[in-house]
């Protein structure tokens, strides 16, 4: 069964135009592919992703964003981890180059630039945990299953809690009310999208053991 793929990218300094050249980069590169959506797939296979979505705390989301891997996924546990950590990817990467843009606007005071250039390492630390997991995921096999699957769940957790930072530096009165709802939105659905993966790995865990 064809799997995932995703590019491996290379981490970067915490420089300004290293952020800005490091997440154009993401924009020009497809990190994960997939078979085309299928219009009708087999009632198995979407009984499969509906079932193992309802261990995420966003179930209907995980069902929506799932279901378009659903040829590649069939009923396998790991292909819906691997999916599940690509659209993951692909969220930490939207959102991170959409704080990129707000970056480069105009009228933001020193602790708003401040919040977003830290929001942006967060986020960087985020997809490159995100591009790690996905390389481990594709080199489960052998008497170390375990250990490199507490890998994957410890840089799927610390990416979550990369995206959680990010949306700490925008509290407080002192934020523009706008900014603060914008940057939110960006990184509240990726969160969720994070918190989706890290379930459904956790139940890929459970499910396998030392089984691949």
């Amino acid at each position: 069964m064809e799997s995932f793929t995703c590019l491996k990218l290379s981490s970067s300094p915490g420089l300004a135009v290293i952020f800005a050249l490091f997440f154009f980069y993401l924009s020009l590169t497809t990190p994960c592919s997939a078979a085309s959506p299928e219009p009708h797939p087999p009632t198995n296979t979407t009984q499969f992703i509906r079932t193992s979505c309802g261990v995420t705390m966003y179930p209907k989301l995980c069902f929506k964003t799932l279901s378009a891997y659903a040829s590649t996924i069939q009923t396998s546990h790991m292909e819906l981890a691997n999916a599940a950590l690509c659209v993951s990817l692909k969220g930490a990467q939207s959102s991170s180059n959409k704080v990129l843009k707000l970056s480069k606007g105009q009228g933001l005071s020193r602790r708003e630039a401040s919040a977003i250039t830290d929001c942006i390492e967060n986020m960087q630390d985020s997809v490159d945990e995100l591009q790690q997991s996905l390389v481990a995921m594709k080199d489960l096999q052998g008497p170390d299953f375990q250990m490199k699957m507490s890998d994957i769940v410890t840089w799927v957790s610390a990416a979550l809690t990369d995206e959680d930072t990010c949306m700490d530096g925008f509290e407080g009165h002192a934020m523009k009310g706008e900014l603060k709802r914008t940057i939110r939105s960006y990184i509240v659905s990726v969160a969720q999208l994070t918190s989706n993966a890290l379930a459904i790995i956790n139940k890929f865990l459970s499910t396998q053991g030392n089984q691949l």
